[in-house]
């Protein structure tokens, strides 16, 4: 398959990283990759790059915390096709992956033939999900429905809030005043149906715990 597709590896891990280089090199001939080693390297690449073809997401990078980062991307990046790459290959993961808007997933324990078949039936336009690997959860899918409707800001917020950051604390990494803070944290609580920062961190954890 020869093109100037242009895709995005996002994954912490080096060794990885470098073996699925090769076998998108192998799928797709003169392809233009870049990669990223954490969901901060990632946005910044996308926020210089001309939206790229494909992005290729591992779950769990340095500030992703489980399928929050796959949330994030899906919202500031709509048209972007995410195939999510992950050793996590239970169904209810890969059920959550395709809710949150993903076009593929891939097992990490995929051997080349598959990954190759894989790669080139998303770059033709068709999602890709293994055989099988698809389950209905209706609590999951609620829940996902209402991380869903979070901003990227929101989302930032309640990351921080889930790794124990105070308001104060959290205005000052965002370079946002603390009334704008306690504005988003209103905001978050509505959209997902809670009362306070202790039940919004344990919806947030329930999530993480499935990916």
């Amino acid at each position: 398959m020869d093109s100037t597709y242009t895709i995005i590896i996002a994954d912490d891990h080096p060794l990885f990283r470098n073996a699925l280089f090769q076998s998108v090199h192998m799928a797709i001939s003169g392809a233009n990759l870049l990669e990223a080693d954490s969901l901060d390297a990632l946005l910044a690449l996308l926020a210089k790059e001309e939206e790229p073809d494909l992005l290729l997401l591992d779950l769990k990078m340095p500030g992703a915390n489980g399928m929050s980062g796959l949330i994030q991307l899906r919202a500031e990046h709509p048209d972007l096709p995410i195939v999510v790459v992950s050793a996590s290959e239970e169904p209810s993961v890969v059920t959550q992956v395709k809710s949150h808007g993903a076009f593929g997933f891939i097992p990490k324990s995929s051997d080349m033939r598959e990954l190759v078949n894989a790669l080139n039936q998303v770059l033709n336009g068709d999602p890709f999900f293994p055989e099988g690997s698809l389950t209905e959860n209706a609590a999951c899918n609620d829940l996902a429905d209402k991380l869903a409707t979070l901003t990227p800001q929101q989302y930032k917020v309640l990351g921080m809030l889930s790794d124990g950051l105070l308001n104060k604390q959290i205005a000052y990494e965002l370079n946002v005043s603390e009334a704008t803070i306690k504005a988003h944290m209103t905001a978050i609580f509505r959209k997902l149906g809670v009362k306070n920062r202790t039940q919004a961190v344990i919806l947030l954890q329930q999530l993480e715990a499935e990916s």
